[in-house]
């Protein structure tokens, strides 16, 4: 029993160097079989961005503190993609929700106003990143400018929960009666009252203009790379509206008078953009070893389009849609040296002599015209040809697929290709056949040899 726990460790120790040992193989027959290369013919699609950020407001009305890291909370998602064949600008679709406040207070009792703005923008912008000064730098700056329309809803809080109008006096309170009722009976029902900031009111009242305005976004930041796939942005976006209207204080209004300056928010933000659908920046490529170094890809093109790569056809040119053997020759059914697209005797007897046409040249009608008259150039041409047709095919039956392969021949038409070839030594590496490394060289000299 002592000698149970040491065999234990052993054999768990043999398990363990057994699959890294396995892994290792993997990892070495992957590096034989594949090659990655940059993908020269990159297709981008459409990056997809959410972000999340604040929106102050730049008018007549705003509030006291107005800061980047403090405003009203505002979301955005856009979709970008390349406009330019240099890929150095994106075409920017957005959409931007969120709130405008404004809250204002004076001794000026009529300078006391506040309002809250729902907007909705979506427009299109240009977006550039000097990507030709920051080719592979993680962080880089970006500007981009555009056209967008903007949607308000501009309201005012100017009653409590309890209906109570408020009624702003010098010393800064809030109270539920004008502050020149306390020289007359009014004085009994005065009270302090306090905002509830809910904005029940439209900001128009009686005006009527529209709440819905043109603005140019100038946005400015930087991008972060966190990988090929998703970036970090930081940001900041001014919109520059075509409107005075946001707050309801412009030089046209019927209370207090505003300036001639269009009304402008600010966004600032953060946003994740993931890029889920370009193609990869580098691809794997099938090499049948790695110590066949760098190949011209050209020699795996198949110019006769017979479905054998010109690297291994051994009968160039051949004519569109005749069927070929896996060495890309076309076919020869009766073995007698003219293909069968072009035999007009397809049944031709074994190590007969034909013509050009496949047609049969019997002995004794050669020997009668050795005999008789002289052989012409073409009688005699094609007498060599089929002599030559024979002697190719004796060769070729000399290297037969060693029985040992016939297995591999999927096709069984006594030649092995090249797709047999490269299935064979994948499934020598899964394991799939019984082929040993030794097997594996030979098949690959007589694949070169046949």
């Amino acid at each position: 029993m002592k000698f149970i726990k040491p065999l234990l460790v052993f054999a768990f120790l043999s398990l363990s160097f057994s699959a890294f040992a396995q892994m290792d193989d993997e990892a070495i027959a992957d590096s034989m079989l594949t090659q990655v290369v940059e993908n020269v013919n990159r297709v981008y699609k459409p990056v997809i961005g959410v972000g999340v950020g604040v929106m102050n407001f730049y008018g007549e009305v705003h509030d006291k503190v107005r800061s980047p890291l403090a405003g009203t909370p505002a979301f955005k998602v856009n979709i970008a993609t390349f406009i330019d064949k240099k890929h150095y600008f994106r075409g920017n679709f957005f959409l931007l929700v969120g709130s405008l406040t404004g809250n204002e207070r004076s001794s000026d009792t009529a300078r006391n106003l506040n309002f809250k703005s729902d907007i909705t923008s979506f427009g299109l912008n240009i977006h550039y990143d000097f990507k030709h000064l920051f080719k592979e730098s993680p962080v880089r700056p970006f500007v981009s400018v555009g056209l967008e329309n903007i949607q308000f809803n501009s309201k005012t809080d100017l009653y409590d929960a309890k209906g109570q109008r408020y009624h702003y006096w010098k010393d800064g309170t809030i109270h539920n009666i004008p502050e020149m009722s306390v020289f007359t009976n009014d004085v009994y029902n005065n009270s302090l009252i306090k905002r509830d900031y809910t904005y029940e009111t439209d900001l128009r009242g009686n005006q009527s203009y529209s709440q819905s305005s043109l603005a140019i976004p100038v946005d400015v930041g930087i991008d972060f790379k966190i990988s090929e796939r998703l970036n970090l942005r930081v940001g900041n976006s001014w919109h520059f509206t075509f409107t005075d209207n946001i707050d309801n204080v412009s030089p046209q209004s019927p209370g207090v008078k505003g300036d001639k300056k269009k009304d402008i928010f600010t966004y600032s933000y953060f946003s994740l953009h993931f890029d889920l659908f370009t193609a990869p920046k580098t691809i794997k490529i099938n090499n049948m070893f790695k110590d066949l170094g760098d190949y011209d890809l050209a020699m795996y093109d198949d110019e006769d389009n017979d479905m054998v790569r010109d690297l291994f056809d051994q009968c160039p040119g051949t004519p569109f849609g005749v069927k070929v053997d896996s060495v890309g020759c076309p076919l020869d059914g009766d073995k007698d040296g003219v293909p069968d697209y072009k035999d007009k005797e397809l049944n031709t007897p074994a190590d007969a002599m034909v013509d050009d046409d496949g047609v049969q040249i019997k002995a004794e009608d050669y020997a009668e015209k050795l005999n008789i008259q002289a052989i012409n150039r073409r009688e005699l041409e094609a007498f060599l040809m089929a002599q030559k047709a024979l002697n190719k095919m004796r060769q070729r039956s000399a290297k037969a697929l060693p029985p040992k392969f016939k297995s591999l021949d999927i096709d069984g038409d006594g030649y092995l290709s090249f797709e047999e070839l490269i299935k064979a030594i994948n499934d020598y590496f899964d394991f799939s056949n019984d082929l040993t490394t030794k097997d594996i060289y030979e098949l690959q000299d007589f694949f070169f040899e046949q």
